[in-house]
């Protein structure tokens, strides 16, 4: 069974603001990101009434987890009562970590070349694709045993809308996923919630 899933992404970090690569980097929440986490909150509160009977998933990194806490917060229901799995980290953008994009095709630039011709299966040095990332994600999907609020990260988010079949994985490796909206993903097709 496909359950109905809540995606949210971390809110703004100062790396999102200057357009640095952050991977599994473990980068907090700035205060817009703060500020995020919480209308999250509100709007989750607007689509499922009965949201205290989902099930609630984090990322293990600290912006993430930060998100989950100020929107259960939010929500009334206490900040810390979720569970966390690796499977929802970020994708991996090994040696490209902390630097931007101009950066990136300084340092890589035959390996940035294809990425930007195939996102989905070029690997940074050291990193991870979207295919990697589909396998372990499609994995946690596989356990979840009801409707569920997920917190995690914008690469994430883009192979989960292609693993659920919103979209062929090249184009979702391209979707900019965005912070302060909750995805609501039903069979085959998700809405974005603000």
């Amino acid at each position: 069974m496909t359950h109905k899933l809540y995606f949210v992404r971390h809110g703004e970090t100062d790396w999102n603001a200057e357009g640095r690569l952050q991977g599994q980097r473990d980068i907090p929440l700035n205060d817009v990101g703060r500020v995020q986490a919480e209308e999250v909150g509100a709007i989750l509160a607007r689509l499922e009434p009965r949201y205290e009977d989902l099930a609630f998933w984090s990322s293990p990194l600290t912006r993430t987890r930060e998100t989950m806490e100020l929107m259960r917060g939010r929500l009334g229901l206490h900040p810390p009562a979720y569970r966390m799995d690796d499977r929802l980290k970020e994708l991996s953008f090994g040696a490209w970590e902390g630097l931007t994009w101009p950066e990136v095709e300084a340092h890589s630039p035959a390996i940035a070349a294809s990425r930007l011709a195939d996102k989905w299966h070029t690997k940074p040095p050291e990193g991870e694709n979207y295919e990697d990332v589909a396998t372990r994600l499609g994995a946690f999907i596989a356990t979840l045993e009801r409707p569920s609020v997920i917190v995690s990260h914008g690469g994430v988010g883009r192979t989960l809308m292609a693993l659920r079949g919103t979209m062929d994985r090249a184009r979702a490796s391209e979707v900019f996923v965005r912070q302060g909206v909750v995805y609501v993903f039903e069979g085959d097709r998700f809405t974005v919630e603000a």
